[in-house]
């Protein structure tokens, strides 16, 4: 087919992507804190820190945090089942023990890495924070 005066060229994959890469690195630039900000230094935001004597520490942090995330809805897809009749009494305790173990090891592995169920609770700022804080 030709193209039309005043028509675009056709779109490759290549520059689809090129812009997908562009737009994805304008999206995550980062804005220059403002002075007052918590976590600044002369102005600049100190949103990554790397330090190599707690990168181990950080990282299971970061693996426990999604690990209770998960842990956290599954419990509460199996209440939700429950509630619904969607489980056999046999399925019910069958859940009820492994997220009780999960539990146990998640309490476990906290300890080790001298972490606490609070740690694991990431601030996200305006939408408040990544777990939900237990009532009681």
């Amino acid at each position: 087919m030709a193209e039309e005066p005043g028509e675009a060229p056709p779109r490759t994959q290549a520059t689809s992507l090129q812009e997908v890469a562009q737009a994805a690195a304008h999206a995550f630039d980062l804005v220059p804190a403002g002075p007052d900000e918590p976590g600044t230094r002369d102005g600049l935001a100190q949103r990554l820190k790397t330090d190599p004597e707690t990168v181990e520490r950080d990282l299971i942090k970061l693996v426990l945090t999604i690990v209770e995330l998960l842990r956290q809805l599954m419990e509460r897809t199996a209440l939700h089942r429950v509630d619904v009749g969607d489980l056999r009494e046999e399925q019910e305790e069958r859940i009820g023990m492994t997220l009780m173990i999960l539990q146990d090891r998640m309490a476990e592995l906290c300890e080790r890495y001298d972490l606490t169920m609070e740690d694991l609770n990431l601030d996200l700022g305006p939408l408040g924070s990544l777990l939900p804080r237990d009532s009681g």
